[in-house]
């Protein structure tokens, strides 16, 4: 099950971030960017296409090694721990938001929970 939960991470970071780089403005809009400048434009390109590469070739390493699952879901927990924690935070301070955002939310929080389900019942 590990390898599975691992690989649809690395699945949806590589569809997104190809998305988002090959559909900027479009991604960018949805997501409330109403407008960027060549600076915005670069730093937009680099994290949602550069950083969620990244995190695709990383979860696939994670999903591809046996001996790498355990890490996987340790920097799983990590990731969506403080991503959750940031976008509680942040659904309350500027709601109310988009649904969009309440389905990447939502979204998140699957993922968190999925990989501590996985950590307590993995033999560590």
């Amino acid at each position: 099950m590990t390898v599975v939960y691992l690989g649809f991470n690395a699945l949806l970071y590589a569809v997104v971030g190809a998305w988002c780089t090959f559909a900027a403005d479009r991604t960018a809009r949805a997501l409330g960017y109403a407008s960027l400048d060549r600076a915005g434009q670069s730093e937009y390109l680099v994290i949602y296409g550069g950083l969620q590469l990244g995190l695709a070739l990383a979860f696939a390493l994670f999903a591809w090694n046996e001996s790498f699952h355990r890490a996987g879901l340790l920097f799983a927990l990590c990731l969506y721990g403080g991503i959750v924690v940031f976008r509680a935070a942040t659904l309350w301070m500027y709601g109310p938001v988009p649904a969009l955002t309440w389905a990447i939310a939502a979204l998140e929080l699957l993922l968190l929970l999925g990989a501590g389900a996985l950590w307590l019942t993995r033999e560590h």
